[in-house]
């Protein structure tokens, strides 16, 4: 199996997230693909097996910007396609990953996993909780 990871980040907790998420798929055994939204290359990810996509919530819940571009760029080619999403907040209520899901959702993407969201920088339960995500996510 392979899975992509492909987060954006802009003050690491993202990234944090990722790096626990992509732990977990390795362990698990499967190939990854590990890579910012800005230095993804979109054919290796949508040839994996699972996406993984992880964007902090910015300004009025939206998507970080780079994140934004690469999905848009993927969105087409998600049909059928085991997608799950991550993130960290500061603030608002998880909004931003309700329509990212729903976005999946109307592209046709199989849902593998529960949206993640963790508030701020994740601490060690937050990143165990990473972990068992990620490894339900590529069973």
């Amino acid at each position: 199996m392979k899975a992509a990871v492909i987060y954006a980040s802009t003050t690491g907790n993202t990234e944090a997230m990722a790096n626990a998420i992509s732990e977990a798929v390795k362990a698990s055994g499967a190939e990854v693909v590990f890579a910012s939204a800005d230095g993804a290359e979109k054919e290796a990810v949508t040839a994996c097996d699972v996406i993984l996509l992880g964007s902090p919530a910015m300004g009025d819940e939206v998507l970080e910007d780079s994140m934004e571009e690469f999905y848009s760029g993927i969105e087409a080619s998600l049909g059928g396609k085991k997608v799950a999403i991550f993130g960290s907040y500061d603030w608002g209520d998880g909004q931003w990953l309700r329509d990212w899901n729903d976005r999946l959702s109307n592209a046709g993407a199989v849902s593998v996993a529960e949206p993640l969201m963790v508030h701020l920088t994740p601490e060690d339960a937050d990143l165990e909780k990473c972990r068992e995500w990620a490894a339900s996510a590529v069973k």
